[in-house]
């Protein structure tokens, strides 16, 4: 334990611990890691190249899709390689300045990510719900102005987070207890009233979170409603169809998204190494099978796929 003798650190100093009491298994829980971190990255940048090099695939529902897999790429990259770091090489010191820049990164792409979520649902909608106007509706302009919308959404709600935390005096104990630099477990160490940046970071969180399920739940109500009206079992299929993809890539983003924040503030209960793989998951596993799961539900992207990766 001789690393975490913060004497031998200078005070602008952090320490990342990696996973609590699970200390002496990092060089075996890095093997999973990596290989998740691997396939994902190979498996979202072969959307952006297939995406990119097939004219038929310059739509906006597929200009979504590489939305998603930059912000899938952006948020592993973020946690993953430091963690790696630690796990590997016991590399657990970074400075405040690297550690803010990592936090507001960290919380300004999973912000990015949900915003890309939300409009995948209108996307959805419209498609279903009015589907003789989708070409006029959404056009890829549009739909990179609405990328854009949710960047300067993200920047502006999550810059006050490390603004905030400069101005905060640190004590002694500089030790975070995880791979990365959380909003909370940075802000737990100061000394100083954290009452402004707790309400903050909770508000902000729960209230930007609320209103996207909110927006997509209107969207799905209506799409829901429309797909009733049809006759057609076939048709009822077709549509369904459209929207699993997306329904399953929500489902392996919210709740986990969710459970880490609350865990941050209310789950002293939780083993902190529980807590800490949990929340390393919610950046492992959803950018790892997102192309996997728009690749087999997505016909077009299928193929177009298979046409590059199955090549002799």
């Amino acid at each position: 334990m001789s690393i975490f003798n913060l004497t031998a650190f200078e005070p602008s100093t952090f320490i990342l611990m990696g996973i609590p009491d699970l200390e002496t298994a990092h060089l075996w829980i890095s093997i999973p890691f990596s290989t998740f971190y691997i396939v994902g990255l190979l498996g979202n940048f072969t959307v952006l190249f297939v995406v990119g090099k097939e004219q038929t695939l310059h739509k906006p529902m597929y200009l979504l899709l590489c939305m998603l897999a930059l912000t899938d790429i952006g948020t592993s990259t973020s946690v993953v390689p430091k963690a790696l770091c630690i796990f590997w090489f016991n590399l657990n010191s970074i400075n405040v300045g690297g550690c803010l820049t990592q936090m507001f990164f960290l919380h300004g792409v999973s912000m990015m990510h949900s915003a890309i979520l939300v409009t995948m649902a209108f996307d959805r909608y419209v498609a279903i719900c009015n589907p003789l106007r989708y070409a006029t509706i959404l056009t890829n302009a549009r739909i990179a102005k609405l990328g854009l919308v949710g960047l300067i959404r993200a920047v502006l709600l999550i810059l006050p987070l490390p603004l905030l935390l400069i101005k905060q005096p640190f004590c002694s104990n500089h030790i975070i207890p995880n791979t990365y630099c959380d909003h909370m477990a940075v802000a737990k160490m100061s000394c100083g009233d954290i009452t402004v940046n707790r309400t903050y970071g909770l508000v902000m969180a729960f209230v930007v979170i609320m209103l996207d399920l909110t927006l997509i739940v209107l969207s799905y109500s209506l799409i829901i409603r429309a797909i009733l009206r049809i006759s057609s079992k076939k048709a009822h299929q077709k549509a369904l169809n459209t929207c699993t993809a997306h329904i399953c890539v929500m489902l392996m983003s919210y709740p986990p998204f969710l459970f880490s924040t609350l865990t941050h503030r209310f789950g002293q209960g939780i083993a902190p190494q529980v807590h800490v793989i949990l929340a390393n998951l919610y950046f492992l596993l959803p950018p790892m099978l997102n192309p996997i799961i728009y690749g087999a539900k997505t016909k077009e992207l299928r193929e177009k796929m298979g046409k590059y990766t199955c090549r002799r």
